[in-house]
């Protein structure tokens, strides 16, 4: 984006950022997860397979994950692209088993992947 010091620029700018976040709270789908250990390990977990059937970001409708990591903060990103970040560790260390009794098979995303 073009650097402008200019405050009526700036202004645009933030009000069409305000739009497309009114967008997405509105009018997509959200599926929203909330993950307070994952300030603590720096990873969440994204679950693909449950009992051995497709489930969480294998069968989601939604257009967007909401990450909850505390109750001040929270990451937004498209389902999209959530799952190429996960493809990337598909049978690999970090596709492990995990959810209540370990009755899940999901991805163990880096945080810092969801900012990148």
């Amino acid at each position: 984006m073009k650097r402008n010091s200019n405050f009526k620029f700036d202004l645009n700018i933030g009000e069409l950022t305000e739009m497309m976040l009114a967008d997405v709270l509105t009018n997509k789908k959200v599926e929203v997860k909330r993950d307070f250990k994952a300030l603590v390990t720096g990873n969440t977990f994204v679950e693909y397979e449950c009992r051995g059937k497709p489930s969480g970001i294998s069968t989601t409708e939604a257009d967007y994950y909401c990450f909850f990591i505390s109750d001040t903060r929270f990451i937004f990103v498209a389902t999209s692209e959530l799952k190429e970040k996960c493809r990337v560790y598909l049978n690999k260390k970090r596709d492990t088993v995990g959810g209540d009794n370990n009755l899940s098979k999901g991805i163990l995303l880096p945080l810092i992947d969801l900012l990148k």
